[in-house]
């Protein structure tokens, strides 16, 4: 089978490389990989930013839908011909996260999908909505599932208004997320026409935050003075300071992403405002099972940007990380 790997650190040396075709051991299920979707971390995995002591040669991409080949001895769940998506930490099945189920992540610390077939867990694997397409599925095990759990663990969006950044991957299923479950959404973006496609599909108002740096200003006067309920934080320290101001007393930060660059955060409107910040690491195979229920329920489709051939995976990368994308970049295999 073909296979990306990342030999050395470095986007310009991710190699596409004939591999031996593997095979599934008890408890595990060979799928032939359809469809890929690039997240962020996968361009700080291939630049060396994410781990720089990964150990090297290491197949990338944790996001990746497609067809039950075979399975091994012991296997039930799932048989050839089924559709799944692999989860993106293949030992978190429900509850917390532990530090044993955290080193299970594909693309990192295990080698990902961005290869003509992988062998996943059995708990690995989750059949998707069969009113999508390989390449909408692809979408779902990382930005799919962080913005389901920043929405809906420990808090209820209905009838609450919710500040998103940007119109990334994230922010737009969960801005897709937010509406269906009874939220307002405001949102922030860098481009006037990724604003406008915003608001086509359910934003309530946005803010250009180059024209309008103050946007935590804005989304309290959007709130009447109050501030919003939570805060779905991509950029990490350059925007946080900014996301604390933005939210009410006693509301929420939900913290995810790392896009901008900044100094340290003064923790002083944390504690005075009681403000929750809660770290955000994509999510169990439980949560993902639910999310898929309320895609099917209101037959939701990822928003997908572009979808690339599997010989151009280099130049899907780059696309990514041009930054000019509005949802997900896709890799057909």
């Amino acid at each position: 089978m073909r296979a990306y790997v990342i030999p050395t650190f470095g986007l310009d040396h991710l190699t596409l490389a004939d591999r031996p075709d593997p095979k599934p051991g008890p408890g595990q299920v060979l799928v032939r990989v359809r469809a890929v979707s690039l997240n962020y971390r996968d361009l700080l995995v291939a630049r060396g930013q994410y781990n720089p002591k990964m150990p090297l040669p290491r197949v990338p991409c944790s996001d990746g839908a497609g067809e039950v080949a075979a399975v091994g001895e012991g296997v039930t769940s799932v048989k050839p011909g089924d559709r799944v998506c692999g989860t993106f930490f293949q030992g978190w099945e429900d509850g917390e996260l532990t530090e044993a189920a955290a080193r299970t992540a594909l693309g990192g610390d295990l080698d990902g999908v961005l290869a003509e077939q992988a062998v996943l867990s059995e708990q690995g694997v989750i059949p998707f909505p069969a009113h999508l397409s390989f390449e909408e599925a692809a979408t779902l095990p990382c930005a799919a599932l962080t913005a389901w759990h920043a929405l809906t663990v420990g808090f209820d969006p209905a009838g609450k208004t919710v500040l998103l950044q940007g119109t990334g991957g994230v922010s737009i299923f969960a801005l897709q997320f937010a509406r269906a479950l009874g939220a307002k959404v405001l949102i922030t973006s860098g481009h006037d026409d990724k604003l406008a496609r915003a608001l086509q599909i359910g934003a309530d108002a946005g803010t250009n935050y180059k024209a309008n740096p103050d946007w935590d200003k804005w989304a309290r006067q959007a709130t009447g003075g109050a501030g919003v309920d939570l805060v779905v934080e991509v950029g990490g320290a350059g925007t946080l300071e900014r996301s604390v101001k933005a939210v009410r007393h006693g509301g929420r930060v939900a913290l995810i992403g790392v896009l901008a660059a900044g100094g340290g955060v003064n923790p002083i409107n944390i504690l005075m405002r009681s403000v929750c910040v809660q770290g955000i690491y994509v999510g169990s195979r439980a949560m993902f099972r639910a999310m898929n229920r309320l895609i099917e329920a209101k037959q939701i489709r990822p928003v997908v940007d572009r979808v690339f051939p599997f010989e151009q995976a280099a130049d899907a990368f780059r696309h990514l990380e041009a930054a000019g994308h509005f949802g997900k970049v896709v890799i057909n295999v």
